[in-house]
């Protein structure tokens, strides 16, 4: 069967042929009828030949704007940069996109000197022509690095994940690991590099959201050992149950004695234990005003939402961070770990649990969700309805965190009411 070649590739061929009012020619005699050179180039593909075709488009993707569909980094840029980032220095290696292959390498110090030499290098070697550049820990040793190359207008992502096969055959170093990055990012479509959360207002939020974790850890820590302490010895308090707030009270009001040398170094630890988890939790409620102040003054339409409050919209409001970042309510899904995978075999149909994604994200949503089904109408109606239908309490957490998760975001992006969706 002979190829035919379309109507719209006939007009770039040969307009004289579509003039003429032919209808579909094999390619055979398409390509027959050009001139030799020309002819011999078309078939083996030669730069020539593509020289005669359109050009390869280029697209300068933004972080706030949108990418078409299956455009492979590969094939609309000429350059990937891979940087690999450590708190004294970055590691930089440039590759050709089209063909992978290793170009310059440079290490440049993380000072305000530095930094600015690494732009100029970057500049310079990809003779300023769009190219993204894929950068190791964007959010921490990166940080500094990820807002310059922004205010330059350079197109920055996160770097990609390296197959462990990949480092097992490759070894380990910065330049490798440069590399690596870069060769990883050139396979994929665009729309499936990863940019860099925003800055500005957002540190503070991430700075208050990063300190409550870590008081909130401490806090559970010292209740913990306050617990262990109180039924290890017996100082007069009933420690079978968890300890209540009433309890922790009583002994940060303690005094020490000095009857019995074993009894006064528990007592002290105990008042000590006890005054840390009142003044934590001091800050706690410092910290969740603080953070609701925040909340209020950058996205007021999501305290709005049944169950969210400022911890939640602030966990929320990281993960999304900026409007173009996250492509669609899917792949919000799919960063919260709320997309059901399938898990179907034979007449069964089954979704799975996704454990991947922004695991506090997750937790978050699993937080609305829990408060939803407790005091909100509609959710508590959808929960009946479902477990009619013989669902499991576990398939229907999935199916309200799903969404959830798509209520969140269109209400981020100013398409959805502030309502419940369940």
């Amino acid at each position: 069967m002979k190829m035919v070649a379309p109507r719209g590739a006939l007009s770039e061929i040969c307009p004289s042929g579509l003039r003429s009012g032919a209808g579909p020619v094999p390619l055979g005699g398409l390509i027959r009828s050009l001139p030799g050179p020309l002819q011999r180039n078309l078939a083996h593909h030669s730069p020539a030949a593509r020289a005669h075709s359109p050009g390869r488009r280029r697209h300068d993707v933004s972080r706030e704007g949108s990418t078409p569909q299956l455009a492979i980094v590969a094939d609309q840029y000429d350059f990937v940069i891979g940087v690999d980032t450590h708190a004294a220095s970055h590691t930089l290696a440039l590759i050709t996109a089209g063909t992978g292959a290793v170009g310059q390498q440079a290490q440049f110090p993380t000072s305000p000197s530095g930094l600015r030499r690494a732009v100029d290098w970057i500049e310079r070697h990809t003779h300023q022509s769009p190219t993204p550049i894929v950068i190791d820990s964007a959010g921490s040793y990166g940080a500094t690095f990820t807002e310059q190359l922004s205010a330059t207008g350079l197109t920055v992502a996160e770097a990609p994940d390296v197959a462990a096969t990949t480092r097992r055959r490759r070894g380990k170093s910065d330049a490798v690991d440069a590399v690596a990055m870069a060769q990883a990012a050139r396979s994929l479509d665009i729309n499936e590099l990863c940019w860099p959360r925003a800055g500005g207002d957002r540190t503070a939020l991430r700075v208050l959201t990063v300190a409550r974790e870590q008081m909130s850890g401490e806090r559970t820590r010292a209740v913990n050992a306050l617990t262990a302490l109180l039924r290890t010895v017996d100082p007069g308090i009933d420690a079978r149950r968890a300890l209540t707030t009433t309890t922790i009270a009583t002994v940060a009001a303690w005094r020490t004695r000095s009857d019995n040398a074993t009894l006064a170094v528990c007592r002290a630890e105990a008042i000590r234990l006890a005054r840390r988890i009142r003044a934590l939790d001091a800050e706690l409620a410092a910290n969740h005003t603080a953070l609701h102040e925040a909340v209020t003054a950058q996205a007021p339409q999501l305290l709005a939402l049944p169950g969210v409050g400022a911890v939640v919209a602030a966990t929320v409001l990281l993960a999304w961070s900026h409007p173009g970042r996250v492509r669609s309510e899917a792949a919000f899904a799919a960063l919260a770990g709320a997309s059901p995978l399938p898990a179907s075999s034979g007449n069964t149909t089954h979704y799975r649990l996704n454990r991947g994604g922004d695991r506090r994200l997750n937790r978050a949503l699993y937080t609305v969700a829990l408060v939803r089904m407790g005091h909100d109408p509609r959710t508590r109606d959808y929960v009946t309805r479902r477990t009619r239908e013989r669902r499991t309490k576990r398939e229907i957490m999935h199916s309200l965190k799903r969404y959830i998760s798509r209520q969140l975001f269109r209400t981020l992006n100013g398409t959805h009411p502030a309502t419940s969706t369940t």
